[in-house]
């Protein structure tokens, strides 16, 4: 049975969100994962909490504050208004943010694991060799944690293209604008269209299978690699 242009619209749309999505968490979680791996504030213990408690709350429950904050009563609500932006919800932007938001754990956790993992030793032979502390995290510190940095863009990528609570919550499900493959699965159940939603859903599954066996093969080279 072919896949019928909504469907092709939705995995567009979930790829098109999924990059999106990787792309900027590797632009934020890089700095914060390399901090909490290296600081010893009294902040290290929260912001860590922050960044991960997407891990632990209910899909759900993170969609409708953001729903909340997003609204026109809330308070990003009222400033993108008093901007002349619109409102967030129910937007590609909007799902953008509850993505990242919802995603940042599993970019910041492999990342932060492998910076710790280096261990101070290659950094302060950087600073020997008088690199600044910049110089030294580019040309040492993050080549040798890529890795992990691969790790973080395949789990953002694979956690976005599966969310459906947050993106229900924060997008609803409009043709074209914020239905994605997760979404179109769930409308297609609502209307009794299971052939339909076997079709993506089992995508889906073989779609997920390959993401664990990649990760599972990288970290099986990456360990034979190792000293």
């Amino acid at each position: 049975m072919p896949i019928d242009p909504s469907a092709w619209a939705a995995i567009q749309l979930t790829l098109k969100l999924a990059s999106a999505t990787t792309l900027l968490l590797l632009v934020i979680a890089i700095p914060l994962a390399w901090w909490l791996s290296q600081t010893r504030s009294a902040w290290r213990a929260p912001i860590g909490a922050l960044a991960t408690v997407p891990l632990v709350l209910p899909p759900s429950v993170l969609g409708f504050y953001l729903l909340m904050a997003m609204g026109p009563n809330g308070p990003v609500g009222q400033f993108t208004q008093a901007m002349g932006w619109g409102l967030l919800s129910f937007s590609f932007t909007g799902l953008l943010i509850g993505s990242v938001i919802s995603s940042m754990p599993f970019a910041v956790q492999p990342m932060q694991h492998a910076f710790e993992a280096l261990g101070k030793r290659p950094m302060e032979v950087a600073a020997t060799l008088r690199a600044s502390p910049l110089d030294a995290f580019f040309t040492v510190a993050l080549p040798q944690a890529r890795s992990g940095v691969l790790t973080a863009a395949i789990l953002s990528f694979a956690h976005t293209v599966g969310e459906f609570g947050v993106i229900l919550m924060v997008g609803g499900n409009i043709p074209g604008q914020t239905r994605v493959v997760s979404t179109q699965i769930y409308g297609h159940v609502e209307a009794m269209e299971y052939t339909q939603a076997h079709w993506l859903a089992g995508g889906m599954v073989i779609f997920s299978f390959t993401v664990m066996l990649v990760l599972a093969l990288l970290k099986r080279r990456h360990a034979r690699v190792l000293p």
